[in-house]
């Protein structure tokens, strides 16, 4: 039973662990590295590294999606972002990447996010994408899925990735016509990855829409201002486990369809990685730490999608910093620095070795410890 802490009189609140109060604990076994493998698969498509690139402009840009894919993750690209607006968003990127200290910078985020979203770049990038080779993938936001969805099929993805700060299979309006998520995908010929989502119910509901993945955490960091502007915050621990609970038991209602699990939020290090997957997780979304490759398209500038909102930007905006490497050095090293930031999936990858495990799949069953 879920510890349930009362906070007043008559109102209670359930406790819950972020991926810094836990640490994974090592079973009687090790094993060696080299046996070890970080292999993942969704749908038809596999993956060398469980490494989803998050979709912001500040890190993915066609050709970054299409490098991340060669090194075996899955880059996403923001079909509403810099590159669908502006046939060359070099020059933004670049005055983005040298703003410094800018009081200024929110609001000249929301300035060249004006620009209106051009379906014919759309088309473009994804032929880049797929010039590049690999698995083609996009993201596109619930409230605008129903416009751009006829341009990005007809412009032909592998995987579209529906995701917004919190998304549910149940949307309610009066003034406009919902996303029907189950209709729409079951529409689709194209596995679909839905999120974010927080708990074990909403986990439920997206995986009962025919989703391939679901994407769980809202891509809070230490820049994100969810918290300060609508109170929510994720306790990414608990988060995971949940969701993998929700899919265990979405597993025995259909009889075996497993859906992917996606964490995005409060990853830094691959320490923080492997605790993540340990929780349930197949994979992670990575933001802010590919910001600091040398191949990122804001030169170390970080920013979320959410920090570009016209009204209510939820989002810092990171000056740009020394890049720490290539986006090879970022994934496999060496690293030369202790804190975990270079070498993310080697990290992993010893972590598991460390644990005895020798895939993904069996180390969802490593042993955790709360250690705060």
């Amino acid at each position: 039973m879920r510890d349930v802490v009362e906070i007043g009189l008559g109102k209670t609140a359930q406790r819950g662990y972020h991926l810094d109060d836990i640490a994974i604990v090592p079973s009687r076994r090790t094993r060696d590295v080299d046996d070890v493998s970080t292999a993942w698969q969704l749908d038809a498509y596999q993956f060398g590294i469980p490494c989803v690139g998050h979709p912001s402009d500040a890190t993915m840009s066609p050709s970054s999606a299409v490098r991340l894919g060669q090194l075996g993750g899955l880059g996403v690209l923001n079909v509403e972002g810099l590159w669908t607006r502006y046939e060359n968003p070099a020059k933004v990127l670049e005055e983005l990447a040298g703003l410094g200290e800018d009081a200024r910078a929110t609001k000249r985020l929301q300035e060249v996010y004006a620009e209106p979203i051009r379906p014919e770049l759309i088309a473009e990038r994804v032929r880049e994408l797929r010039a590049g080779g690999g698995t083609v993938a996009v993201r596109v936001s619930p409230q605008h899925t129903l416009a751009l969805a006829p341009v990005i099929l007809d412009a032909g993805v592998d995987i579209l990735v529906i995701q917004g700060t919190i998304v549910s299979a149940e949307h309610v309006s009066t003034t406009d016509e919902p996303l029907n998520l189950k209709e729409f995908i079951a529409d689709l010929d194209l596995p679909v990855i839905v999120g974010g989502c927080t708990d074990y119910k909403t986990a439920l509901h997206l995986m009962r829409t025919g989703a391939a993945g679901v994407i769980v955490g809202i891509g809070g960091d230490e820049w994100s201002t969810t918290e300060s502007v609508l109170g929510i915050r994720v306790p990414m621990a608990t988060a995971i486990a949940d969701a993998a609970a929700a899919r265990r038991d979405y597993l025995d209602e259909t009889g075996g369809r497993y859906v992917h699990l996606i964490a995005d939020g409060d990853l830094r290090t691959s320490g923080d990685i492997a605790k993540a997957l340990g929780c349930g997780a197949d994979a992670v979304m990575l933001g802010e730490p590919l910001s600091l490759c040398e191949e990122a398209p804001a030169g170390g500038a970080w920013w979320h999608s959410a920090a570009s909102h016209p009204s209510l930007p939820r989002g810092a905006f990171e000056v740009a910093g020394e890049p720490i490497g290539s986006l090879e050095r970022l994934l496999f090293g060496p690293a030369d620095e202790p804190d975990g930031q270079l070498n993310l999936f080697g990290g992993l990858r010893r972590a598991m070795a460390k644990c005895g495990y020798r895939d993904l799949k069996e180390f969802q069953k490593v042993g955790l410890v709360l250690d705060r």
